[in-house]
Order: C-alpha cells, then sequence, then structure tokens
C-alpha cells in the first residue's frame, strides 16, 4: 500500500511548495515594500539577495515538513500502515 503513497505524496509536495512561495511573499511584502530580490535580477545588493534566498529555504522547508509529517498522519490513520520509517537509525 505505500507504493501508492509515493505519487499522492508528490501531489501534495507540489501543493506544499506552491504555499510556502505564497507565505514567503507575504512575509517579504511585510518586511519590504518591495517585491523579493530574485537572482536573475542585475542590480540587487548581494546581502538583500542572501537574507531573501535564506528566508525564502527556511519557509520552503518548515511547509513541506509539516505539510509531509502531516500527510503521512493522515495516510496512517486511513490505510493502517505508516508509509516510511518509524524512527531514524541509530548509528
Amino acid at each position: 500500500m505505500s507504493k501508492i503513497f509515493i505519487p499522492f505524496s508528490l501531489a501534495i509536495g507540489l501543493a506544499a511548495g506552491q504555499l510556502a512561495k505564497k507565505l514567503f511573499a507575504f512575509v517579504w511584502g511585510r518586511v519590504a515594500d518591495e517585491d523579493a530580490p530574485d537572482p536573475k535580477h542585475r542590480e540587487i545588493p548581494y546581502v538583500q539577495l542572501l537574507v531573501a534566498l535564506v528566508v525564502e529555504g527556511a519557509i520552503a522547508r518548515l511547509v513541506r515538513g509539516i505539510v509531509d509529517h502531516g500527510t503521512r498522519h493522515g495516510w496512517a490513520r486511513v490505510v493502517g500502515e505508516w508509509p516510511g520509517d518509524e524512527r531514524p537509525e541509530v548509528n
């Protein structure tokens, strides 16, 4: 049954990525009066670009992690088995 989880998880992950983009745009809009800098832009300060990329990456990772974990919990409730490892491996 876990093989069915993979396409389901991919679709939810894509939606989480879009949510993260919108959340970043909202957060950046509250902090700055301009759009977030993009690496494609020619004349932007490196410090501003660095801050924008770090914040964007943190928001993306946070949203994707929470959505993935929640999706796995929902799957386990519906199907009755956890898709993946129960605990991290101990070295």
